[in-house]
């Protein structure tokens, strides 16, 4: 049997979903979500193989959730945005189903699902996209475990990244939040108008940078608006001068 959850904020977008999936022999269906804090705690209890996921929702969207989810799953979105469809295929979606969703096309979604899982690739699926690339989007808000809760940061609240190991910790007014993503990913997804890569290490919120310092050949150091003081590169300083236009 295939563990299933359905998580969708609108009951006749999960009723539809629960029709199609209740007549098909290997699938069970062990519970149905309304929103992304609801379908993190189901995902815990229940380690589905597939989920059937909306991308817009209250408290968490479809791709936050997929960030805090730790065990492998397949994932086929559903939604009635198509500007999604660049992002869905960069989290290697098994489908993406445009709603209203007709019968011949999700059956086509869950036969490429059952195709991937009897050969163990359905966790890592390959999504064919006949859409065109969306204009780039950056974060808003990082959501990050902290523990048993779940944290929602605002971009506008943060001060700077620092690598630190395999994670990045997000330094922000509440204090110091650990993300497992790298630095590279927060460069590419961050806008570059408010952030800035000032060091292997760091990455700046631009509006938090007090001033500069020479500290030794070719390195600096940054003095933020808290008091907190970063290491900042030769590259870095470069960039940052030509951003702040010094």
């Amino acid at each position: 049997m295939i563990k299933t959850l359905i998580i969708d904020d609108e009951p006749l977008a999960r009723s539809i979903l629960l029709g199609y999936l209740k007549k098909d022999p290997d699938i069970q269906v062990l519970a149905e979500c309304g929103d992304g804090f609801e379908a993190m705690k189901a995902i815990q209890q229940h380690q589905p193989d597939l989920l059937f996921l909306d991308i817009q929702m209250p408290k968490l969207s479809g791709f936050e959730l997929l960030e805090l989810i730790d065990q492998p799953v397949g994932v086929i979105f559903t939604t009635a945005f198509d500007e999604y469809a660049l992002k869905a295929f960069e989290k290697n979606a098994v489908d993406y189903l445009l709603k209203p969703i007709a019968p011949q096309r999700f059956e086509n979604a869950l036969h490429k699902f059952k195709q991937q899982f009897a050969l163990g690739k359905a966790a890592n699926p390959t999504l064919t996209l006949s859409q065109p690339l969306d204009e780039k989007s950056y974060l808003e808000r990082i959501v990050v475990k902290n523990g048993s809760e779940i944290k929602i940061i605002p971009i506008s609240s943060i001060r700077f990244l620092e690598a630190y190991d395999d994670y990045v910790k997000i330094h922000c007014q509440e204090g110091m939040y650990l993300k497992n993503k790298t630095m590279a990913y927060f460069e590419k997804n961050l806008d570059p108008k408010l952030f800035v890569r000032v060091h292997r290490s760091y990455l700046l919120k631009i509006d938090q940078l007090a001033k500069m310092e020479l500290y030794e050949k070719d390195a600096y150091i940054g003095s933020l608006i808290t008091g907190e003081k970063i290491s900042i590169s030769k590259s870095g300083y470069s960039r940052l001068k030509q951003i702040i236009g010094l």
